[in-house]
């Protein structure tokens, strides 16, 4: 798969003005994405979990805590912080930032403002972000071209970013995650009839977003290869 230039690797040359608290930001993010190659880095976008303990809301939130720049007096400054503060835990898309800006009342005019301006330095990039989920979901969690697609589009990133994101995806690439995936799942179905494993490994792979014709032909040929005789299976969907 081909990738852009890694847009986290400049951040820390970056400044953000409005304040020291664009030192914030250096680092932030790189731990987020996988490395060359499908590599699954901890912290990753494969990993991500939602975190919804009181302990943890403000700093989810990209809240300030009491002291820091961005007080109540300040809106332009309190956004810059609780931007850099969300950033500096895994990259996000402009539309996760403004919502989060929203959340905390930022007024919109200032939201857009300081949201622009962290576009211009590079802090913010859609199709990066894009880039860089495609390769981390795909590679770690076997996710196909439909379901990475669905999930862009859940955190606001435009339809045409996301068309060439999946769009370094072919089908072939596809279809060889495919298999693998089947191959892996194939050993715990051993001992139930035909028609339940083709049931059980054809679902996996329609849950991860393949299409039901590829899914079901790489089943039937993974079954075959065991000495199952899938001639006249039928099946009706998952």
């Amino acid at each position: 798969m081909t990738r852009r230039t890694d847009w986290a690797d400049h951040h820390a040359d970056l400044e953000v003005p409005g304040g020291d608290e664009g030192r914030g930001a250096r680092g932030g993010g790189r731990d987020g994405r996988s490395g060359k190659g499908g590599r699954r880095r901890r912290g990753g976008f494969g990993d991500q979990q939602d975190r919804g303990s009181p302990s943890s809301s403000r700093a989810e939130d990209g809240e300030p805590p009491t002291g820091d720049a961005g007080g109540p007096g300040d809106p332009a400054e309190r956004a810059r912080a609780i931007c850099l503060r969300l950033l500096t835990g895994t990259p996000r898309t402009r539309k996760q930032l403004a919502d989060a800006l929203r959340k905390r009342e930022i007024p919109e005019d200032v939201a857009e403002e300081v949201l622009s301006r962290f576009e211009e330095v590079g802090l913010i990039n859609d199709e990066a972000f894009a880039d860089a989920w495609v390769e981390s979901r795909h590679h770690g969690r076997g996710l196909a071209r439909r379901a990475l697609a669905r999930e862009l589009r859940t955190k606001g990133v435009d339809s045409a970013v996301i068309d060439e994101a999946v769009g370094q995806l072919d089908s072939e690439q596809e279809e060889a995650t495919a298999r693998d995936l089947v191959a892996r799942k194939l050993r715990s179905t051993r001992g139930l009839d035909r028609d339940k494993r083709l049931r059980r490994l054809a679902g996996m792979l329609a849950r991860k977003g393949y299409p039901e014709g590829m899914a079901l032909r790489v089943v039937r040929q993974a079954l075959e290869e065991e000495g199952e005789d899938t001639e006249e299976l039928g099946y009706e969907g998952f």
